[in-house]
C-alpha cells in the first residue's frame, strides 16, 4: 500500500459543497417539484398515494407488511385512537439467509419472492384461518398506483433484479401467494410507500406535520400538497432518489458505472446508506492505489466518527497499519461523504418546504418526519441536517426540525389500511 497524499486532499475535497451549491440544488429541487405538476418533464415523479393525513382517531387491528429493504417484517397493529397503537405481535426475516435461501439471487423468481412475503404473514398469522385481517402492505420501491388498494412496480432499486414483477400489480400477487397458503382471511386492502407510512405515523401521533422522508438504505422524500383547493390534499411521493439537478464528481460516475442501474437514482447513489460505503471504498482505495472492498454504512459512520472501532476497521479494510495523520486523512474522506449526505437531504427538505410556501411565502416553523437507521444513529448525519437547513432558511422563517420516526413503515401500513374503510 502506498499512501497518496495529494489524492487524499483531493478525494476529501471531491466531497465538499459549498453553500451556494447546496442552495442551488434546494432550489433545483423545488423547480422539479414544479415541472412534475405541471406535468413536464421532471426526475421528481409525484406519484399520487391516494391518501391524505390521518385524524389520528384510526381505530382496530391491522396486519401490517413491511418489504423495501434488506428485510420483510410482519406486525399486527392495534390502532387505539387519540394517536395511540401497540404493536401486538412481529415477525421480521431477512431476505437472504447465507446457506439456507437467497431471495435476491440470479435464480429468484416472482413466485417464489411472493411466497415469501405469504410465509412471513403466516407465520404472524400462527395458523389463523378465520380472523379476518385488513393488511396494509408497505412497499418501498417506485409503482404507479391508480388507487389505494394496488400498485404497479415501475423498476426495482437498491439492488433487486427479481424477473418477473416489474410492470406487475404488486397487492394482486401478494393476495394470490396468500390464497395459496388459504389465508383468504388476510385482504390486503392498501399499499403505500415507506416514506408515505412514515409521513402518516408521525401524522397520526402528533399531527401538523406535511414533509416526510426515508433516509436509511434508501432516500425518499414525500409531501401533502394541497393543489390550491382545486381538490382535496394528497400526499405524493417525490421518489427523490431519481432527483439528478446535482452534478456528481468521479466516485460518483465509477459507483454508478458499475450499479445494477447505470444512469439512475442519482441522488439516492450520493445520500443514501447503501451507497454510502461504497463511495468511501472508491475514493480511499484511490489513496492507496488499490481496489478495496465496499463497506457498510456502519462502518463509513465509525471512520467519519474517528472511533476506534473505525481505526481498526481501516486497518482490516486496507491490510495495513495506518499512521495517525492517514487514519485522520481516511476519517475526513468518510465525514465529508457523510456531511455531503446530509446536506442534499436538507436541501431536498428546504425544496419541499420552499414549494409549499409559495413564491414570496415564507416557511413558517414545523418538523419533517424522518425515518431511518442513517438518520437515526450515523454521527453527524443530523446536526449536518439541522445547520444545513438553518442556512438555507436564514433568520426569518420559522425553525424547522427534522424529527426521528420509529417504526413508521408499520404503523403507517395499518393506518392506510384503516384509512381505506
Amino acid at each position: 500500500m502506498e499512501w497518496n497524499e495529494e489524492k487524499a486532499r483531493e478525494a476529501e475535497a471531491a466531497f465538499r459543497m459549498n453553500d451556494g451549491a447546496i442552495r442551488g440544488v434546494s432550489e433545483a429541487f423545488r423547480a422539479e417539484i414544479e415541472r412534475g405538476l405541471r406535468r413536464e418533464a421532471s426526475s421528481l415523479k409525484l406519484l399520487p398515494s391516494f391518501l391524505g393525513m390521518p385524524t389520528g382517531d384510526e381505530t382496530g387491528e391491522y396486519i401490517a407488511l413491511d418489504f423495501g429493504g434488506t428485510n420483510v417484517r410482519a406486525d399486527r397493529v392495534c390502532l387505539l385512537g387519540g394517536g395511540r397503537h401497540e404493536m401486538a405481535a412481529r415477525v421480521a426475516r431477512p431476505l437472504i439467509m447465507p446457506g439456507k435461501y437467497n431471495h435476491l439471487g440470479d435464480g429468484e423468481t416472482a413466485a417464489g419472492l411472493f411466497g415469501f412475503l405469504a410465509e412471513i404473514v403466516d407465520s404472524l398469522a400462527a395458523g389463523d384461518r378465520k380472523t379476518s385481517y385488513r393488511l396494509g402492505h408497505t412497499f418501498s420501491f417506485p409503482s404507479e398506483q391508480t388507487a389505494l388498494g394496488d400498485a404497479r412496480l415501475i423498476h426495482w432499486t437498491k439492488e433487486l433484479s427479481v424477473p418477473d414483477v416489474e410492470g406487475e400489480w404488486v397487492n394482486r400477487r401478494l393476495e394470490g401467494a396468500l390464497a395459496e397458503r388459504g389465508l383468504t382471511n388476510i385482504k390486503p386492502v392498501a399499499i403505500l410507500n415507506d416514506t408515505v407510512a412514515a409521513l402518516l405515523a408521525a401524522g397520526y401521533e402528533h399531527g401538523n406535520i406535511a414533509v416526510g422522508s426515508i433516509y436509511a438504505t434508501g432516500f425518499n422524500v414525500i409531501y401533502l400538497e394541497d393543489f390550491d383547493g382545486e381538490k382535496p390534499p394528497m400526499v405524493l411521493n417525490l421518489e427523490a432518489g431519481g432527483f439528478d439537478k446535482v452534478e456528481p464528481n468521479e466516485f460518483d460516475r465509477a459507483l454508478d458505472a458499475g450499479s445494477e442501474q447505470p444512469g439512475t437514482q442519482r441522488l439516492e447513489k450520493m445520500v443514501s446508506g447503501r451507497y454510502l460505503g461504497d463511495l468511501f471504498a472508491l475514493a480511499l482505495g484511490a489513496v492507496v492505489g488499490e481496489r478495496l472492498p465496499a463497506v457498510s454504512g456502519k462502518d463509513i459512520a465509525a471512520v467519519a466518527a474517528g472511533a476506534e472501532e473505525g481505526a481498526a476497521f481501516l486497518g482490516r479494510m486496507t491490510g495495513a497499519t495506518l499512521t495517525a495523520h492517514q487514519a485522520a486523512a481516511a476519517a475526513a474522506i468518510a465525514g465529508a461523504i457523510v456531511r455531503r449526505s446530509a446536506r442534499l437531504a436538507a436541501a431536498a427538505y428546504i425544496g419541499v418546504l420552499r414549494h409549499r410556501a409559495g413564491r414570496g411565502g415564507t416557511i413558517p416553523a414545523q418538523h419533517i418526519a424522518v425515518e431511518g437507521s442513517f438518520f437515526a444513529h450515523v454521527p453527524l448525519v443530523r446536526e449536518t441536517i439541522r445547520d444545513t437547513m438553518r442556512m438555507l432558511l436564514g433568520a426569518a422563517e420559522g425553525p424547522v426540525e427534522a424529527v426521528n420516526v420509529v417504526n413508521g413503515a408499520s404503523l403507517g401500513a395499518a393506518i392506510a389500511a384503516a384509512m381505506a374503510k
